[in-house]
C-alpha cells in the first residue's frame, strides 16, 4: 500500500486550508527564477522602445508620426504617458501571452513532472479546488506582468519625456489625471485579455506529464492562431479567435470611449476561459495521476 493510501484524510477542505493553499502556489510561482526573468524580460520592453524613441528624436530622425510602429509612438515625445500604451500595444501580440503559456502550461504538467502531484491531491483540497487555484494563481500572473509592463512604462516616460494634457484619439484633450486613470484601466483590460490564454494553457498542461511540452505547445497555439489571425481569406473565422480583439483596449482612448470592440473582447474571454476550463476540469478529474 502506497502512502497516499495509507494516510486517512479529510475530503472537506475549510476556506481556512484553501486560502492557505492559494498562498503557497502564489509564494512559489512568483519566487522561481523563471518567473522572475519572465517579469524581468516584459520589464525591460518598455524601458527599450523608450531609450529607442528617445535616441530618434534626439538624433533628427522620424518621430514616428509616419504611421509606423503601434498607435500611440507618435505621441510619446509630446507626453510619457503614451509610453504606457505603446508598451501594452508592443507586449500584447506576443511577449505577456508567451509569459502566460509559460506559466499556465506549467501549471499541472510541471508538478506532474517533478512528482509532486500524486502527493498535492493527497492534501484535502482535491483536484478541483487545486485545478482552481491554479488558475486563480495564472490568472494573478496575468495580473502582475501587465502591471509590470505598465509601471517600467511609465517610469521610463516620467524620466525620459514630458507629461501634462493628453490628446485622445478622438482628438479632445483630457487631463494627466484623467489619462492616468485610462492608463490603469487599460492595463485591467489587457490582463484580462489573456484569461482565454491562461485557460488554454491550463487544458494543455493536463494532457501531458512534460512541462516543457506543455508550454511549448500554448505557445506554439499562440503564433499559429495570431497568423491565421492575418490571413484575409480566414475573416469569417477570425472574430471567434482569443487575440482577434486584443488592442481594442485603444477604444479606451477615445472621447466618448467606443465599448463595442470591448465588449466582444471581454466576453470572447470568458468564452475561452469557460471552454478551456471546463475541458481542463473535465479531464483533471477523470485523469489517471502515476507521479
Amino acid at each position: 500500500m502506497s502512502r497516499a493510501e495509507a494516510v486517512p484524510v479529510p475530503r472537506t477542505p475549510n476556506p481556512l486550508w484553501t486560502f492557505g493553499l492559494l498562498r503557497s502556489e502564489l509564494v512559489t510561482t512568483f519566487r522561481r527564477w523563471r518567473t522572475l526573468a519572465l517579469l524581468g524580460v516584459l520589464a525591460a520592453v518598455p524601458i527599450l522602445v523608450g531609450v529607442a524613441v528617445k535616441l530618434q528624436t534626439s538624433g533628427g530622425g522620424p518621430d514616428g508620426r509616419d504611421g509606423g510602429g503601434p498607435a500611440f509612438i507618435a505621441q510619446v515625445t509630446n507626453n510619457g504617458l503614451f509610453l504606457v500604451f505603446t508598451a501594452l500595444a508592443a507586449t500584447l501580440p506576443f511577449f505577456l501571452p508567451m509569459a502566460i503559456g509559460v506559466v499556465a502550461g506549467d501549471a499541472i504538467a510541471g508538478e506532474a513532472h517533478s512528482g509532486t502531484l500524486r502527493y498535492l491531491l493527497v492534501a484535502p483540497a482535491g483536484r478541483t479546488r487545486l485545478l482552481l487555484t491554479k488558475y486563480a494563481t495564472t490568472m494573478a500572473f496575468c495580473l502582475v506582468a501587465t502591471l509590470v509592463v505598465a509601471a517600467s512604462a511609465l517610469i521610463t516616460g516620467v524620466l525620459l519625456f514630458p507629461l501634462g494634457d493628453l490628446t485622445t484619439i478622438s482628438g479632445t484633450q483630457i487631463s494627466f489625471a484623467d489619462g492616468l486613470g485610462r492608463a490603469l484601466l487599460i492595463a485591467l483590460v489587457v490582463a484580462a485579455s489573456l484569461i482565454g490564454v491562461a485557460a488554454l494553457g491550463l487544458f494543455v498542461s493536463t494532457l501531458t506529464s512534460s512541462g516543457i511540452a506543455a508550454m511549448a505547445t500554448t505557445v506554439g497555439l499562440l503564433i499559429t492562431v495570431q497568423i491565421l489571425d492575418q490571413i484575409p481569406q480566414l475573416h469569417a473565422l477570425q472574430p471567434y479567435f482569443f487575440s482577434h480583439y486584443w488592442l481594442s483596449f485603444a477604444d479606451l482612448m477615445r472621447d466618448p470611449v467606443y465599448w463595442d470592440d470591448l465588449v466582444k473582447n471581454l466576453g470572447l474571454q470568458a468564452l475561452y476561459a469557460a471552454v478551456f476550463g471546463s475541458a481542463a476540469w473535465a479531464r483533471f478529474t477523470t485523469k489517471d495521476i502515476t507521479a
